[in-house]
């Protein structure tokens, strides 16, 4: 049967509950793949697994149960390994590297920062800094609104203003925060979202992280901050010993 693979952790890590259940209907009971200095949580791996409810908060709740033990490379929703064997295989061939990714991840956590644009807001602001576009709008106004052509003008205008606060922004935000994470990690590009970027932080510093973005959205009002976290500090673990299930969304 296909291993689940949830965390890699070291071997000395305390041992999970007994009575935890993992992914599956019913849950597969939770164990522990030891390989020298390094161990797995894992469980077996249910056929047709699909990202359900039920296992999403199943895999977040076995991450939550084994990470308050210590420190823990969490892997992501429907990370499957053939076999135990392939999983221990792994832990063996790349030892190095997993034990300096658990301490380099010691103690942190990670905030996923995303950010778009308040329209009406934005609007405003690239026309306050923007003498050129002003000129231009003043004119068509004084002239009735202007033709049709020079109607087209000012929004296209317009358009590239905003496109290129869009990169200016995605900078603002990645600035304003890097310096208080120990790493960064920038995501995927994704409809909406003028930047999507996840830090890695100390724990302790949670708290000032949290007041740094409320800083962030009142210096820059016409930007929609959104902050999530603290999560398990998923950006900053390479692929573990497993190749993501086929999944699909259900319910």
């Amino acid at each position: 049967m296909s291993t689940y693979v949830y965390g890699i952790t070291s071997s000395s890590h305390p041992a999970v509950p007994q009575d935890l259940g993992g992914v599956g209907d019913p849950p597969m009971p939770v164990r522990v793949l030891k390989e020298g200095e390094l161990a797995a949580i894992v469980s077996d791996a249910p056929e047709g697994l699909r990202p359900k409810r039920r296992d999403l908060l199943a895999h977040q709740t076995v991450l939550a149960e084994a990470g308050a033990g210590g420190t823990l490379l969490p892997m992501r929703f429907g990370s499957v390994a053939p076999d135990d064997s392939a999983v221990t295989g792994v832990l063996a061939e790349r030892t190095d590297h997993y034990e300096e990714r658990l301490r380099a991840l010691e103690d942190k956590v990670e905030y996923n920062v995303k950010a778009t644009h308040v329209e009406e807001a934005v609007l405003h602001h690239v026309m306050a800094s923007n003498s050129e576009l002003r000129a231009f709008a003043e004119a068509n106004r004084q002239a009735g609104g202007g033709s049709y052509e020079q109607k087209l003008q000012l929004g296209e205008m317009v358009a590239a203003a905003v496109k290129g606060q869009e990169a200016e922004d995605a900078g603002i935000v990645q600035q304003a925060l890097e310096p208080l994470a120990a790493a960064v990690s920038v995501g995927p590009e994704s409809t909406g979202w003028l930047a999507n970027v996840s830090f890695l932080v100390d724990r302790d510093s949670a708290a000032g992280f949290a007041e740094a973005v409320d800083g962030l959205r009142q210096a820059h009002p016409h930007l929609d901050v959104r902050l999530n976290g603290p999560l398990p500090p998923y950006s900053f673990v390479e692929p573990g010993p497993s190749e993501p299930a086929e999944t699909t969304t259900g319910e």
